[in-house]
């Protein structure tokens, strides 16, 4: 037994000014055949996970080239293209196969296409003939495009919110594949439009208890391979945007549907329901000084470089400055210039630095004065789950009494060790200030003493309902008030 696998990821906020062209994907993560590392970066786990399974049960895994760029604005055309022929050059080279498995994002768009996964898909459906099995996972925060349907035998996708379970999606992905090419079962794909664009953390309720009877109803129903709720991207104005269900069923696409029509409408039912209501700037910084004990964390949600912002924004630093707050770490801002700057100054300089707000309206403005560089890391890393992340080169600066990091790459902030890592220790902050809409939960709320959500400046189109959109279906909630009706 023959099977290919790849993968091909970023997240596209169609409203971004950062372009991504072929040095994002090296600077994240660009790994041609046979040099993946045995850890996945979220998107690439088929591939670890496959390269696992060809060893226990010995059949053949060919590797094609796996590439993530952190989330960011359009695709460069000549960089998608390149990486995308790449990879189908790879396949038709590896011909015959008798399974493409891929790792995903979901939200791409690059310039000249709005659904580079569906054009991928296609073209590997082309290659390989109707017959042959083809798969991938998905980031729930992806677009699922009807041409991506028709060119894929199924398709599931993370199930948490934080994604700490893409490693275990991975495996349900293999597990279904291997058992198709047994003859054990036939996957059929049934999908529910919801007809809305929502924020679903499955850290809290409702959406806590709708994954969990998800994961009860496939272990109880034989029928059930998988369930996944495609949450939609609403920074990708795009015109298949919104939020769906995918049911894959063991040959039963009636049933298949009528579960995933249910589950959609509960899904609606709840709309608006299922993000933590956030603070602004003002409120969250008075409410984290008020409080007795630390780690108090403030999440600055849309300035979210998972979210394909720029991470730059100084609107809550600038709060906290006026304010007198001591005891604060900030992780992280980016501002590659200001990294050089220190970098050049060296450990223990004390120089006139400007940094931050550099990127776009809404994002506060640059932040000036004189600090202390206290630490620099070349090619700084966090952890993510079972996965390693890197933030660049990096400065740990000291403006006023408060701890800054700077980076050079960026990402958002997943864990407590991307303060470790420029020898920050979390638990002894009274604040922290991160940027992660809800990435930061599962390793956050272990040492945090209370979690604000604070939504300051304007750096992301975080209300649909007012979102100057030119391509996203009109009939989808919030932009009118009952889609189904």
């Amino acid at each position: 037994m023959r099977l290919f696998t790849a993968a091909l990821a970023t997240e596209t906020n169609t409203f971004s000014p950062i372009a991504i062209d072929i040095k994002a994907f090296e600077a994240s993560l660009y790994a041609p055949p046979g040099t993946h590392p045995e850890t996945p970066t979220l998107c690439t786990a088929p591939i670890t996970v496959g390269r696992r399974l060809a060893r226990e049960q010995g059949f053949t895994l060919i590797e094609g080239t796996a590439a993530w760029a952190d989330p960011a604005g359009l695709i460069n055309r000549q960089t998608y293209e390149r990486l995308r022929d790449e990879i189908l050059g790879q396949l038709q080279a590896a011909m015959p196969v008798d399974g493409v498995v891929l790792g995903l994002h979901g939200a791409m768009v690059a310039d000249g296409y709005e659904d580079p996964e569906g054009d991928l898909l296609q073209r590997i459906r082309t290659i390989v003939g109707p017959d042959t099995l083809v798969c991938a996972s998905l980031d729930p925060h992806s677009h699922l495009t009807k041409k991506r349907v028709g060119a894929s035998t199924f398709l599931l996708a993370f199930k948490e919110f934080p994604h700490t379970d893409f490693v275990a999606r991975a495996e349900d992905l293999w597990r279904i594949v291997l058992d198709t090419l047994a003859s054990k079962v036939r996957p059929v794909m049934s999908v529910f439009d919801c007809r809305m664009i929502d924020v679903f953390p499955t850290s809290r309720q409702p959406m806590r208890g709708f994954v969990d009877r998800m994961m009860a109803m496939e272990a109880d129903d034989p029928d059930i391979l998988s369930l996944s709720v495609i949450h939609g991207f609403m920074a990708g104005d795009v015109p298949e945007m919104g939020t769906k269900i995918i049911c894959v069923t063991n040959d039963r696409p009636e049933k298949g549907a009528q579960i995933a029509e249910t589950l959609g409408m509960e899904l609606f039912s709840h709309r608006g329901t299922f993000f933590p209501s956030q603070l602004d700037e003002k409120q969250a910084v008075v409410q984290a000084m008020a409080a007795e004990t630390g780690p108090v964390v403030i999440a600055d949600v849309w300035d979210n470089p998972g979210g394909g912002t720029a991470g730059d924004a100084t609107v809550i630093l600038a709060e906290l400055m006026k304010r007198g707050a001591t005891g604060v770490a900030v992780g992280t801002i980016w501002d590659p210039v200001a990294v050089q700057i220190c970098m050049a100054a060296g450990e223990g300089a004390h120089i006139p630095l400007r940094f931050g707000a550099k990127s776009a309206p809404g994002t506060g403005a640059p932040i000036d004065g004189h600090v202390t560089v206290v630490t620099l890391v070349k090619n700084s890393e966090m952890d993510f789950g079972e996965s390693r992340v890197p933030f660049g080169d990096a400065a740990h600066i000291r403006l006023d009494g408060i701890d800054i990091i700077l980076n050079s790459t960026r990402a958002q902030s997943f864990d407590p060790s991307l303060f470790a890592a420029l020898g920050i220790d979390p638990t002894k902050c009274r604040i922290l200030l991160i940027k992660s809409t809800n990435h930061f939960h599962a390793s956050f709320s272990k040492i945090a003493t209370e979690i604000i959500y604070c939504s300051a400046g304007t750096p992301y189109p975080n209300d649909p309902a007012r979102t100057a959109y030119r391509h996203a279906p009109e009939n989808i909630w919030p932009r009118v008030e009952n889609s189904h009706a």
